[in-house]
């Protein structure tokens, strides 16, 4: 092939009023394209002119000076953040991963009687004012880390290891809320914590974990056992309280037996004293008829005769011989 059979490629003659067409456009895009911006439902955006401070907007299309004379920053107010101590989530959903690495400077803390304890935590905030959160403070996770810690190990170093891990751990979760939110208010976060959840609270690794495991069994088994005796107290009291009221309505019911028998009585006898004041002769035989009538009243065969009576034929001898 030779030199004449290549054929050199076209120049391209662009014009210049085409150039400054395409110029022009590409201007007007850029301007357009930088003078609106979009907020979502979930966030607040902050508005700086010329690098100062101009206002909030919240969600939807908003207009903004173009080429970075305004200059918009999203902020996720609205969004419930995470932030975990001792352990890092790779994977969040419905089965969620946790890290297994290991974060001691942020989960090993000294108990109240010098114990030391493991104690993996989260806090969950939400970002309350958009402006003072991009402002008031530069390494806002390094700061949050630093408060959160302070304040727990504050409130665990005041408790026995016993406490923090048994009935102390959810006024530990209060109070580091409210220390946490006090603490932020005076730093100027802009943010306000929603959560503290102590998720798993142990002694160190070794003997000594092996120890309080074994610590633990053993207050479970005494649990155990006030429970069962807790039952068998509230089974064997009420048959108890029982047996005695009945014994006690039985005692009542004897009681007001002789008391009404005792008053006939007494009733039976002011009855007969009545009498006997008015005919004492005539009374006072009634009553020793009456009293041998009742002695040998069970007793046959038997006849009583007065014994001043002379002559007595005995009739009821003779009586009974007729009678066989």
């Amino acid at each position: 092939m030779s030199e004449r059979d290549i054929t050199p490629p076209k120049k391209i003659n662009l014009k210049p009023k085409l150039m400054v067409v395409v110029v022009v456009v590409i201007a007007l895009l850029a301007l357009v394209l930088s003078s609106f911006f979009v907020v979502d439902q979930t966030e607040q955006s902050v508005v700086l002119l010329l690098g100062r401070y101009n206002r909030i907007v919240g969600p939807g299309l908003h207009f903004k000076l173009p080429l970075g004379i305004e200059k918009s920053y999203n902020v996720p107010t609205q969004k419930i953040q995470n932030m975990t101590f001792g352990f890092r989530t790779e994977k969040a959903g419905i089965n969620t991963v946790y890290s297994s690495g290991d974060f001691p400077n942020e989960s090993i803390m000294l108990t109240g009687d010098l114990n030391i304890v493991d104690v993996e935590w989260i806090i969950q905030y939400r970002i309350t004012d958009a402006r003072a959160w991009l402002f008031n403070v530069l390494y806002r996770e390094k700061t949050i880390r630093d408060i959160s810690q302070s304040i727990l190990n504050s409130l665990v170093g005041d408790r026995a290891i016993l406490d923090v891990i048994g009935p102390e751990r959810t006024n530990i979760e209060v109070q580091a809320q409210e220390k946490i939110n006090e603490r932020f208010h005076n730093y100027g976060l802009g943010i306000t914590v929603t959560t503290v959840k102590l998720k798993n609270i142990v002694p160190p690794k070794g003997e000594v974990q092996n120890a309080f495991e074994d610590v633990n069994k053993a207050i479970q088994d005494m649990n155990r056992l006030i429970n069962e005796g807790k039952e068998q107290y509230n089974k064997e009291i009420p048959k108890a309280q029982g047996e005695a009221e009945k014994m006690v309505q039985v005692a009542q019911g004897y009681a007001t037996e002789r008391v009404n028998e005792a008053k006939g009585d007494v009733a039976r006898f002011l009855s007969v004293l009545k009498e006997y004041k008015k005919n004492r002769e005539i009374t006072k035989s009634r009553l020793y008829i009456e009293t041998i009538e009742k002695i040998f009243e069970d007793d046959k065969g038997t006849d009583l005769i007065d014994k001043d009576l002379t002559n007595f034929i005995p009739l009821k001898t003779l009586q009974q011989g007729v009678v066989k």
